[in-house]
């Protein structure tokens, strides 16, 4: 007998019959899927660009897809954020700045800069070659950056990387007046040019702490005083740029002429620094900015259950009443965390630790129910607190770990959510996600001209 299967999951607007089977070839593959809507990304980015000015503010925006593009996928997300108004790309990591380029992400269409690496083993030489723009914040890499320059015979574009109090990359004070005696001369050599100066902020994302408030102060002081050293050695940057998301939206003063958003062209907003369960910088919504990715996964066994009965590794969660319980069949080497399992027991004493949100669809409409007891490698479970067979739940329904965030009335976790249950940041639940989810991509064609299509697996079209 046939059972109807029920879809916690939007009902996926396909391009045609071709993403409809590109979409039913996933479900095949692998029983859960990320879904991207480029054009999120796209609108996030527009109105990111419209914040910092417009086009014709002297303020540029980066498109920062680091990291496979917080996990929604390198090549797609650049090209809708281009697609937005990005004219510049942004990658901690040399490999993916080379994989911009070799897509066919010319300098015609954006500048990318790279920033992290180990001077002596990293392809500088490459990054020359192919017009990137690197990053330098140590003496040895001033040193390395213009050996690759000599040994192309091509200038090296530099953005100096400045700690302005983050302690982390860049030059400190104390290292700086070398920095800037070793740069003028290859400067005017021609070897280097001194395209940027940068840093990062700290705690930009707390707004409303007036401690951080202060640092973020100190640190736009401190920033500002190396652009004065620089400017007395004759290598005046071209471009500053300091404000991640949280500072492009909150402190117009230091867009300067490029801010770098980051989670914002995803659709989030910036994480407290203060580890607070409320966003210091508000909901994406108060921002204008739509999540991009939806987490979903297709249901193994659903199966009655006594009372009493444990679920998972070390019987941290033990089933109230008479149940049902359902398998969902993705663990922490898919990226689910480990940390967002959900406990009522410890030793003998009762506990809540909630789990992981996950909406479910059910005849009465759905219901956000929680991971139940240890997240495992390959699956966690859910007790569906109630009768399977009353409640309308059936092996393969889509349920939806996160989504866009429709308000409480739909009950739509977001990233956020599984952020707080598992103790970190929305940043970690993206970028954890392993590559053996598919990514799909929504509005592909409304988004990308016909040359970016071909830029993209034809398989992953919805």
């Amino acid at each position: 007998m046939e059972t109807m299967t029920l879809n916690a999951a939007p009902q996926w607007r396909f391009s045609g019959e071709q993403g409809k089977a590109n979409y039913e070839r996933a479900l095949r593959e692998y029983p859960a899927q990320a879904i991207v809507d480029l054009a999120a990304l796209r609108d996030n980015m527009r109105h990111l660009v419209e914040v910092c000015g417009g086009s014709g503010s002297g303020t540029a925006v980066m498109g920062v897809v680091k990291a496979d593009a917080y996990g929604h996928g390198l090549i797609p997300s650049a090209l809708a954020a281009l697609a937005g108004g990005a004219t510049w790309l942004g990658t901690a990591q040399a490999r993916e700045a080379l994989l911009l380029r070799k897509a066919g992400i010319g300098l015609d269409r954006c500048r990318i800069l790279t920033w992290m690496y180990s001077g002596p083993t990293a392809p500088l030489d490459e990054l020359i070659a192919n017009d990137i723009d690197v990053s330098v914040g140590s003496l040895d890499g001033i040193e390395l950056v213009a050996a690759a320059a000599r040994a192309t015979g091509r200038t090296a574009f530099i953005h100096v990387k400045v700690d302005s109090g983050f302690g982390r990359n860049g030059f400190t004070e104390m290292n700086f007046p070398d920095a800037v005696a070793r740069l003028a001369p290859l400067a005017k050599e021609g070897l280097v040019r001194v395209v940027g100066q940068w840093s990062h902020l700290a705690v930009a994302d707390a707004p409303d702490v007036p401690e951080f408030v202060a640092a973020t102060d100190q640190q736009i002081e401190n920033f500002n005083a190396f652009t004065e050293l620089m400017k007395q050695a004759g290598i005046a940057p071209q471009i500053r740029h300091l404000a991640n998301t949280a500072a492009t939206l909150d402190r117009p003063e230091i867009r300067f002429e490029l801010t770098r958003p980051g989670i914002g062209l995803y659709g989030y907003e910036p994480d407290p620094a203060t580890g607070t369960p409320d966003p210091a910088m508000g909901t994406p919504s108060k921002y204008r900015l739509r999540p991009a990715m939806t987490l979903q996964a297709q249901l193994g066994t659903v199966k009655d259950v006594q009372a009493g009965h444990g679920i998972s590794y070390g019987r941290t969660y033990l089933t109230g009443e008479r149940t049902s319980t359902a398998i969902v069949p993705i663990g922490y080497a898919d990226g689910i965390h480990r940390s967002a399992s959900g406990f009522d027991v410890e030793g003998a004493q009762h506990v809540d630790k909630p789990g992981g949100p996950v909406r479910v669809m059910t005849v009465d409409g759905p219901r956000v129910l929680h991971v139940s007891g240890r997240v495992c490698m390959d699956q966690f479970v859910l007790d569906l607190c109630g009768s399977a067979a009353e409640l309308g739940v059936h092996e393969g329904d889509t349920v939806m770990l996160f989504g866009p965030g429709r308000g409480e009335a739909y009950g739509e976790p977001t990233a956020d959510d599984w952020a707080r249950a598992a103790g970190t940041i929305s940043y970690e639940v993206f970028t954890c996600l392993r590559g053996r989810i598919p990514r799909l991509y929504l509005n592909a064609r409304e988004v990308l001209s016909e040359d970016d299509l071909r830029l993209l697996d034809p398989a992953s079209i919805l």
